[in-house]
């Protein structure tokens, strides 16, 4: 058998394996859904007491939710956003605290935060699919773009791209050259995450880097294409713009390479997050990266673009504390970067693939899957990395990122 025929074959028989899969662990619709959670989950994600949870619900004021055995209340994250909505009405002052969307009045502009390294492997998928999330979570209205044509993100979210996906249906439907261009409006999908939406990707997003060069070949032999066709890195921006109205922020998991759809996701970012795992090798692929990327945004700045970025950090990640030669690697960053460097790190747990064994992030699954010490430590270095990240959302607004106690 020749070899395009065996890989082929291979990919079909691990596809229908996934499909399989899929419908047994999402029966009967082979479609994910979200967890319930507790009332003492819900107050803390809202920022009120689990008390003042509970004189709502006697009151009846809002929405009221599931009582389970015991009289155990278990709230949807509709239902908690639901909530939100109603404490914001009566909430006068407090009301951005409860429901933290932003004020385009105020020049509280649409966050657009590119997750990238030009490395695989350094966790960038795990931490765009936890920080969207994270967000969605806090009361945020956020659309997560897979421009990684691997499309790891578009999975953890239930998606199998190849089955799923009949084309023209990722970010590159609304940036291509040609007149199969549609709206990215009609792209976007509702994920089992209230709040939260999906651009799916697949392998088509890598039409964009056989296209591009095409269309720069066309230009420089005389062609005159629209300006729409000359500017190729503004146009993941141009597509976001066009649903500003609906999102507060936009995570983009970019893929590991420096090609045009990173280039692009660069272009429109108002924030980069650079994830870094603290190994030598990873570290000096990432120095290559910056040099990389120093240089090409530079002909795009040139070229008239603009790029100003409210915040740049690096993340480490896969981080072991215990293991010296990672604390030396952390601290090096940190004395090169200072500040520039969150100060908290995601750190190397069993239970990010334990949970990606059911498709799942560690804030779908419930504690009681892991053993409590392992799935507490991994939840803390998450939730302490991405309400670090929404500080700095906050402070890009210049709203104070204070929370209801």
């Amino acid at each position: 058998m020749s070899a395009d025929r065996a890989i082929a074959a291979d990919a079909e028989m691990l596809s229908g394996q996934l499909q399989a899969m899929r419908n047994r662990l999402f029966p009967p619709t082979a479609q994910k859904t979200l967890r319930k959670f507790t009332s003492g989950e819900a107050a803390k994600l809202i920022g009120v007491s689990d008390g003042y949870l509970r004189q709502l619900s006697i009151a009846g004021e809002g929405p009221q939710p599931e009582t389970g055995s015991g009289g155990r209340r278990l709230y949807s994250l509709a239902e908690i956003n639901a909530l939100r909505r109603h404490l914001a009405e009566a909430g006068g002052a407090k009301a951005k605290i409860y429901l933290p969307h932003r004020d385009p009045t105020a020049n509280e502009h649409m966050q657009v935060i590119a997750v990238t390294n030009f490395k695989g492997g350094s966790g960038k998928t795990t931490t765009s699919a936890h920080l969207a999330q994270h967000l969605a979570m806090a009361g945020f209205r956020v659309l997560a773009v897979d421009l990684d044509p691997q499309a790891s993100m578009s999975a953890l979210f239930g998606y199998q791209p190849e089955l799923d996906l009949t084309g023209n249906d990722t970010l590159y439907g609304a940036i291509r050259y040609d007149g199969e261009r549609r709206p990215l409006r009609d792209i976007i999908c509702k994920t089992y995450f209230d709040g939260l939406d999906l651009i799916p990707g697949n392998l088509e997003l890598q039409e964009f880097e056989h296209t591009t060069p095409q269309m720069l070949a066309d230009r420089q032999h005389g062609a005159q294409p629209s300006v729409e066709q000359q500017l190729f890195f503004a146009r993941v921006q141009a597509a976001l713009d066009t649903v500003a109205d609906d999102y507060d922020v936009v995570v983009i998991d970019c893929p590991p390479q420096l090609g045009f759809l990173t280039l692009s996701a660069l272009c429109a970012a108002t924030s980069v997050l650079v994830t870094v795992h603290p190994q030598m090798l990873d570290v000096a692929s990432m120095s290559q990266f910056l040099f990389m990327t120093a240089d090409l945004l530079a002909v795009v700045r040139e070229a008239g673009g603009e790029l100003n970025f409210d915040f740049m950090r690096y993340l480490i990640t896969r981080f072991e504390p215990n293991d010296a030669p990672q604390q030396q690697i952390a601290g090096f960053l940190r004395s090169l970067f200072g500040d520039r460097v969150l100060t908290s790190s995601v750190v190397k747990s069993t239970a990010f693939s334990d949970a990606g064994l059911t498709k799942q992030t560690l804030y779908e699954v419930s504690r009681d899957s892991f053993t409590r010490a392992t799935y507490d430590r991994a939840i803390e270095s998450l939730s302490s990395v991405n309400s670090e990240i929404e500080s700095l959302i906050f402070k890009a607004w210049n709203r104070p990122a204070a929370r209801v106690s």
